[in-house]
């Protein structure tokens, strides 16, 4: 059996999420129209068996968009896509246009492993074709990569592409999670995620970088999972936004992360949404080591 881990990196917003969320087929990475949405690193398992004991495993690790950090909680989620190079049989480069100032950073680091390394250029159902040539025949030319191919993650086009390509950078090793298992993350963090995730969707601009959630109670009974969670805004200005007039905005995200959690989990959800303000807890050590984003991670 071939299996090994295949890191997913690229700058914020370039849709490495719903990349990964395509291969597999399921949701297992929140996504938005908004940069670092991930802050985390998602672990998505691919699984193909092929008979006679033979297959493919391919861990993918979805990384925080690597930028150029403002405040400590941006450090570490750069730290862990950074770190991300040095444990991983393959690493995928997403790009959607042709090499910035960020790109060409990331291009610094990959020069400096020897890691196999493919490309994969995004959004081509939006990109026109001279202008895609362009991109190719740029990144081409740094000689970096193994493979490039254009894809759609949005449209799930050629996105067996990478994964043939990557298929072919794994070891001889073991199936390290049970054939039907697509994330090794408990259901609290994906609980936690998809309030995020709709907190994200349904706030304005300035406030949705300023948001963690933190589940204080989840409880599992027969058809029915109770789950308790705070969403934490680090202004007073923007527990009223979030809450919105006569509490229909936190209403709609708790319907919206209701409905998508029974989906996934396949039990009813009891969800309990409350907004607490922690100041400026995005350069508070103490604050992101409790909502899990530890130093070295």
């Amino acid at each position: 059996m071939k299996s090994g881990f295949a890191g997913i990196i690229g700058r914020p917003n370039v849709g490495k999420s719903t990349l990964l969320n395509s291969i597999l087929g399921e949701k297992v990475a929140i996504t938005s129209d908004k940069p670092q949405t991930t802050r985390n690193v998602i672990r998505g398992i691919y699984t193909r068996m092929d008979g006679e004991g033979d297959g493919l495993q391919i861990v993918f690790i979805d990384t925080p968009g690597i930028h150029r950090p403002r405040s400590k909680l941006g450090g570490r989620m750069t730290d862990m896509a950074v770190n991300t190079l040095k444990e991983v049989d393959a690493v995928l480069f997403m790009v959607d246009d042709e090499p910035g100032a960020g790109d060409r950073y990331i291009m610094e680091l990959l020069a400096g492993v020897s890691t196999p390394k493919l490309l994969a250029i995004n959004k081509i159902d939006v990109i026109e074709p001279d202008r895609f040539r362009r991109i190719y025949e740029e990144y081409e030319g740094t000689g970096l990569f193994d493979h490039i191919h254009g894809i759609s993650a949005k449209e799930g086009r050629n996105v067996e592409l990478p994964v043939n390509a990557i298929s072919g950078c794994m070891p001889d090793g073991p199936m390290y999670f049970p054939e039907d298992m697509i994330t090794d993350h408990p259901e609290r963090f994906i609980a936690a995620e998809i309030i995020r995730e709709k907190t994200l969707l349904y706030l304005d601009e300035e406030v949705p970088h300023g948001v963690a959630v933190e589940i204080e109670g989840y409880s599992e009974l027969p058809g029915l999972s109770r789950i308790g969670a705070v969403i934490y805004c680090e202004k007073k200005s923007h527990k009223g936004i979030i809450i919105g007039k006569d509490g229909r905005k936190l209403k709609g995200v708790g319907k919206s992360a209701r409905l998508e959690m029974e989906a996934l989990f396949g039990v009813k959800v009891y969800l309990e949404l409350w907004v607490k303000v922690k100041e400026n807890w995005r350069d508070s050590d103490a604050a992101l080591a409790g909502f899990g984003y530890s130093a070295g991670r």
